[in-house]
């Protein structure tokens, strides 16, 4: 069995009804700020980068071409809104994942009912963040080699028409290990252990993954989809990867 899309989707916005849970409500605190802090700030940047950008490009082309900007403003603008929307949740991430862990850790004694054996407490947290970054830079190498190759294809006329879908199904990807990861390290799994339970259950990662990919293109949203994704996450592993790893 590969798994649903739309029942991978759907683990998302589980996640975000969650969040609202009082149990939860403390362990989401942290996150949530980190993420305001670091898509607030990086927010303007990019839209400014953006538009720099596209001025450049549209200078070299001539005026009788012009009309190709409104073509150009899309494909360009969802290329980017991945790219960014995964680095800039990439830095979120290595900054707060000893919080994330924590985070999950909560939220599966609250899906299983059962006590997770892992971090106790933001104390035991703090001293976890070492090796939380260790983690979230492994994960970070493991994306760079692909990350280079879309790139590439990005600037190849002709087919850097696909490269929008190409960053889609990358980030997706990506997201689906990223998330799925907090549940399954708490239970002392390895990163082998994460790709391989997310190529088992392939639909319904995809699934989460590109929802996950999707709300960290859209401002404001981006501020909450982090939390949401790692309780989202939880649940993807709680009813569909455990029994599978």
């Amino acid at each position: 069995m590969k798994g649903n899309i739309v029942g991978g989707i759907g683990y998302l916005f589980e996640g975000a009804k969650l969040l609202r849970h009082p149990s939860l409500r403390l362990f989401v605190l942290i996150p949530l700020t980190v993420n305001i802090l670091i898509f607030g700030s990086l927010i303007g940047l990019g839209l400014s980068y953006l538009s720099s950008l596209m001025d450049s490009w549209m200078s070299a082309v001539p005026e009788w071409l012009s009309f190709i900007q409104w073509i150009l403003w899309p494909l360009v603008g969802i290329t980017l809104s991945l790219i960014t929307g995964y680095l800039f949740t990439a830095v979120a991430l290595i900054i707060a994942s000893p919080f994330n862990g924590l985070l999950a850790e909560k939220a599966e004694e609250l899906i299983t009912g059962k006590e997770v054996p892992a971090m106790e407490g933001l104390g035991t947290a703090l001293m976890m963040v070492p090796r939380g970054i260790l983690r979230e830079l492994a994960k970070l190498l493991y994306y760079l080699p692909m990350a280079a190759f879309v790139l590439v294809v990005t600037f190849i006329p002709v087919l850097n028409a696909v490269a929008p879908v190409l960053w889609f199904l990358l980030g997706a990807w990506m997201m689906s290990i990223q998330f799925v990861d907090y549940p399954m390290d708490n239970h002392q799994l390895s990163f082998a252990d994460v790709k391989e339970a997310v190529r088992r259950r392939r639909l319904s990662s995809m699934g989460f993954g590109g929802a996950v990919a999707l709300c960290t293109g859209i401002p404001l949203v981006n501020f909450f989809v982090v939390p949401a994704a790692v309780v989202g996450a939880t649940l993807l592993w709680s009813k569909e990867l455990a029994d599978a790893s």
